[in-house]
């Protein structure tokens, strides 16, 4: 997250150029700046490639992803920090974008947890998705929730909500259309513990991962 503050190394959005120009006194001089090398000891950094995202407990989550993403690269495509806290964003951002989703929640308890969706996070009439979608938390150690194979309530998106997971009424973990009230109970789908400290819960913070 920004800062660090997740315990988790985010990929950033853009690459800020290290450099800076000095406006001059008149335009001769603002002239001579900017057609004057940079000196050799200074250099912008070169543009990054997209990495896969790096939790504090990297590796652990890595092996529960699908061996069909294994080795791919990962790219930030949403942020409420950034884009704004709104269902209706994220889906935006999901636009054009078919494949696989990683979902990484902060709650106002600090707590992390989060989604992976074998499709791409979108509105929908029913629930979608495939046996590869599972829950996770940290608490602070990682627990994964994978399909327990009795329905395929997987994820499922409206307007003012999105599901991930259900059974008896409750939902996996649930996302309201502010993306700042949530909530997660237990449900068949996933045999899934409460990922957050408490059944209802404030999101400090939201990412949505795609592969590039």
């Amino acid at each position: 997250m920004k800062g660090l503050r997740w315990r988790y190394t985010r990929l950033p959005s853009q690459v800020e150029d290290a450099l800076s120009v000095e406006k001059g006194e008149d335009e001769e001089e603002e002239e001579e700046e900017k057609t004057a090398p940079a000196p050799a000891s200074v250099s912008a950094p070169a543009p990054e490639d997209p990495v896969e995202p790096q939790l504090a407990e990297a590796s652990q989550l890595s092996l529960h992803l699908p061996p069909r993403v294994t080795g791919h690269l990962w790219s930030l495509a949403f942020r409420t920090s950034r884009d704004g806290f709104s269902l209706r964003s994220l889906y935006r951002q999901m636009e054009g974008h078919s494949g696989p989703v990683l979902l990484v929640l902060k709650d106002q308890d600090g707590q992390m947890f989060g989604a992976f969706s074998s499709s791409a996070i979108r509105l929908s009439k029913g629930f979608y998705g495939t046996g590869e979608t599972f829950l996770f938390s940290f608490a602070p150690q990682l627990k994964v929730f994978k399909w327990t194979g009795s329905n395929s309530f997987f994820v499922k998106g409206d307007l003012d909500s999105l599901m991930m997971g259900s059974g008896s009424g409750q939902f996996g973990l649930w996302l309201d259309e502010d993306l700042y009230h949530g909530g997660s109970h237990p449900c068949a789908t996933f045999n899934n513990e409460v990922l957050a400290r408490q059944e209802q819960f404030c999101i400090k913070e939201l990412e949505a991962w795609i592969l590039s």
